[in-house]
């Protein structure tokens, strides 16, 4: 269904929207292709958006000499900051920004267990298993009064 609300290099640019907002090296595409789709399905929903949507992809096909998806990340973000703020740049993020992160395989290349709620929290989960963080550092209750 969603396929056939944009043409393929508009599906191509929201991707590449996804990525540019959103960018993970390690990331492979398909997270990115995932939370695109679930952009398109909102688009699919509301009609205005779909039709802001369309226009913004093109608008955005259209400022370089090149289509959007072809552009170097940096010079992706560069053209992503100059519609910051706007409708349909924030649609975008709104909903790609949930799908995104929401992603199994994306919690796994980010190294998080997934959800806790169901097996009792993470009292006796884990909570403190951070091995990426710098052990804190205690302060006792004289050092701190001095």
């Amino acid at each position: 269904m969603t396929s056939s609300l944009v043409s393929t290099q508009d599906r191509q640019t929201l991707v590449a929207v996804v990525y540019a907002a959103f960018p993970h090296s390690t990331f492979p595409q398909g997270p990115y292709q995932r939370a695109a789709d679930a952009v398109l399905e909102a688009a699919g929903a509301d009609p205005r958006f779909l039709a802001q949507l369309v226009q913004g992809l093109g608008e955005l096909d259209a400022q370089r000499e090149v289509p959007f998806a072809e552009l170097d990340p940096e010079t992706a973000q560069a053209v992503l900051r100059g519609a910051d703020g706007t409708p349909f740049l924030t649609a975008i993020v709104d909903s790609a920004v949930v799908t995104l992160y929401s992603d199994p395989e994306v919690w796994e290349l980010l190294g998080y267990e997934g959800p806790s709620y169901d097996q009792g929290g993470y009292v006796h989960r884990g909570f403190d298993d951070l091995d990426w963080l710098p052990d804190p550092r205690i302060e006792h209750e004289q050092e701190m009064t001095a």
